[in-house]
């Protein structure tokens, strides 16, 4: 229906019935913005948000029948379709657009949604989420037109009491509700077939940027990714607690979950590894005397560095105390001076004495917990140093790469603490 000024479709015409609403709107807003909420009473910013909520439902059911019957603007236009004249007329991305014209056509198909809406008790995020579920199970080969209008009544009326997500959850299941008997045999296999599509799509990409850090990404099932992501959790939330209790700024949670996954890769028990190419699983650090002795010198992470990556030789002393690796020194003329030893490893026995002795980081004011801390070996391993308690420290893997920065230096204290000091 068209609401041009002058075609008269209701008795008055509709374009001033339109244009005095949103006035009256538009009014109503601009004199609730002129106040400050700092001086509102508790219980009027309580209402104030309550309404609102609603308001925004109603308002986004307003503006998807509009957009559900707005082909003409794009005709009127000449625009290929109403997603791009949003995007010309109103800078709305065009992905966002066309996502909005989605719902509304999904969302004129339900009744119960678009009544939800227009109540303001299904907000356009639940309705959005109502309406991806139904449109599955109206494809779905087993369920029935009665089963869809069941479902619809059921979404609604969760949408009332849970959040989005909440809802996105009970979405998935919510056939189970309508028949349990007719498909729950029906979701376990659909389960069943789309964990075996996830086994296909299992992938890992992992690239060098040249930039000291190394990229990746990747797909993993549901089952596993979510093994993952608790594991990378556990080693991330020492870090954060420390923090919390210190009153220190926290860093973003990515940095921390990417600190946690860091610290899972450097604690993987070797022995538990399979073997690789033949041997023991083990990273090779190439290094000659020369730079091993240097503050600044570099090592190659591999055998070479057609196969490898270039690390600082500091990084190379702090890797050999509790990472998986074999130093390879080399004389000037290439000669192997030493092949690594396989002992260098602190064994569990000495690390629950060091933990006995110790019961935190060494370093002076750290109090991080000795299950979060490495063994580090006071003379570098890589140097000759010994592989036992009187050698041994414990440190957080925060002070554990400042005993290996030659930014800095250390000292144990007479307490057996051990303090840094950055160099002038």
């Amino acid at each position: 229906m068209s609401l041009g000024r002058d075609i008269d479709h209701w008795g008055t015409n509709p374009g001033d019935a339109i244009d005095a609403a949103l006035t009256a709107i538009e009014t109503a807003i601009q004199e609730l913005l002129a106040t400050d909420p700092a001086y509102w009473r508790t219980g009027q910013k309580k209402d104030l948000l309550e309404r609102l909520e609603k308001l925004q439902a109603q308002q986004a059911a307003l503006k998807l029948r509009v957009l559900a019957s707005a082909g003409d603007i794009a005709e009127e236009t000449g625009a290929k379709d109403v997603s791009a004249w949003m995007r010309a007329e109103l800078l709305v991305d065009k992905g966002i657009a066309r996502s909005q014209i989605k719902l509304a056509t999904s969302v004129a198909k339900y009744d119960l949604v678009a009544a939800g809406l227009a109540e303001g008790v299904v907000s356009q995020d639940k309705a959005r989420v109502i309406a991806r579920a139904l449109d599955k199970i109206e494809t779905n080969p087993v369920a029935s037109a009665e089963d869809l209008i069941l479902a619809e009544k059921l979404l609604v009326d969760y949408a009332t009491r849970m959040t989005a997500s909440e809802l996105r959850i009970v979405g998935k299941r919510i056939l189970r509700e309508v028949d349990p008997v007719r498909f729950e045999d029906a979701e376990a296999k659909a389960l069943l077939a789309q964990e075996e599509r996830a086994q296909q799509k299992t992938a890992l990409r992992v690239w060098d940027n040249h930039d000291g850090t190394i990229g990746f990404d990747g797909v993993l099932p549901t089952s596993i990714g979510m093994r993952f992501k608790r594991l990378v959790e556990a080693y991330a939330q020492p870090r954060k607690q420390q923090l919390v209790a210190k009153g220190a700024p926290l860093p973003p949670w990515e940095r921390l979950m990417g600190q946690g996954f860091a610290r899972l890769l450097e604690t993987i028990d070797p022995a538990a590894l399979p073997r690789h190419g033949g041997d023991a699983t083990t990273i090779n650090v190439v290094i000659s005397l020369e730079e091993l002795r240097k503050d600044l010198g570099i090592a190659i992470l591999g055998y070479d560095e057609t196969n490898g990556a270039t690390i600082s030789a500091a990084e190379a002393r702090r890797m050999a105390c509790n990472a998986t690796i074999i130093p390879w020194v080399l004389g000037g003329d290439s000669e192997v001076l030493d092949a690594g030893r396989g002992s260098r490893f602190f064994q569990p026995i000495q690390r629950r004495a060091l933990r006995l002795q110790q019961k935190c980081c060494q370093a002076e004011g750290c109090d991080m917990p000795p299950e979060w801390c490495d063994a580090h070996h006071l003379e570098p391993w890589a140097a000759g140093g010994k592989t036992n308690l009187k050698d041994g420290a414990l440190l957080c893997p925060h002070h554990h790469r400042l005993a290996h920065n030659p930014a800095y230096v250390h000292e144990r204290l007479p307490d057996g603490t051990i303090r840094f000091t950055r160099r002038p």
